[in-house]
């Protein structure tokens, strides 16, 4: 999978929705932010992925807030260009560093693909939001296979980090299914421990909730965005997950 072309794909639709949207306009899917808000967002964290490709692992983090110019200029065409310089930056050195070289990263695995991927998931979801705040939504924006990356990568990277934050509140198994990438994930919640997921178990053992749907669906569901996702059971299951 091309995760820099997904980038570069994802950040274009996410650009074009803000532009039509404008910067005043709220983002439904993220409370209390504009779209202008959501650019900053999103530059910051291109500017910062950036930046942690050209740091060593053992290096000291970088942290977007110590960043120069943070978050970017405050006049909407200015921050369109800062971001379109960051995204630049961002897609040049992921093109020109070894997927295999050490950098550093928040989870431990340390090598510069982490960020393609990262990069690629983080821009999805935020041109989701766009669109939400533009109003005009389709019902699949993601390939089968792209979208349960996206699932596979929130449960495995990002769910525990926030997990660790907020601890998880509620107990109960949800089972994940998305018929069109053949693909299912069982999670089984239990207050205060880490979350497990794994593949389904035997047909037989009860779930308290399935969510089933598309994978596009499923990788709305699971970073809470509304979805088209068919829901089962005890939805506050699922309402439970942690999002960064």
């Amino acid at each position: 999978m091309d995760f820099v072309a997904e980038i570069e794909k994802q950040a274009s639709g996410l650009r074009a929705a803000a532009v039509t949207a404008g910067p005043e306009a709220p983002v439904p899917t993220c409370p209390e932010w504009t779209v202008h808000d959501l650019v900053w967002h999103q530059s910051s964290i291109h500017a910062w992925a950036a930046e942690a490709l050209v740091t060593p692992p053992s290096a000291r983090p970088p942290r977007p807030e110590e960043m120069p110019a943070a978050g970017g200029p405050a006049k909407w065409e200015d921050l369109l260009t800062w971001w379109d310089g960051k995204l630049a930056l961002l897609l040049d050195r992921l093109r020109t560093t070894d997927p295999d070289a050490p950098v550093w990263t928040f989870s431990g695995e340390n090598v510069a693909s982490f960020w393609a991927q990262r990069q690629a998931h983080e821009t999805s979801i935020h041109h989701l939001d766009a669109l939400h705040a533009l109003g005009d939504v389709p019902s699949l924006l993601w390939s089968p296979e792209f979208a349960a990356d996206g699932v596979d990568e929130y449960f495995s990277r990002l769910m525990p980090r926030a997990v660790k934050r907020v601890p998880v509140d509620v107990s109960g198994t949800i089972l994940f299914h998305a018929a069109d990438a053949g693909r299912t994930w069982e999670v089984r919640l239990t207050p205060g421990e880490p979350v497990h997921v794994g593949p389904a178990r035997d047909a037989a053992v009860d779930e308290d909730a399935t969510v089933a749907g598309t994978a596009d669906a499923i990788y709305r569901a699971v970073w809470g965005r509304p979805s088209h996702a068919i829901v089962s059971g005890n939805r506050a299951l699922l309402d439970g997950l942690r999002r960064p």
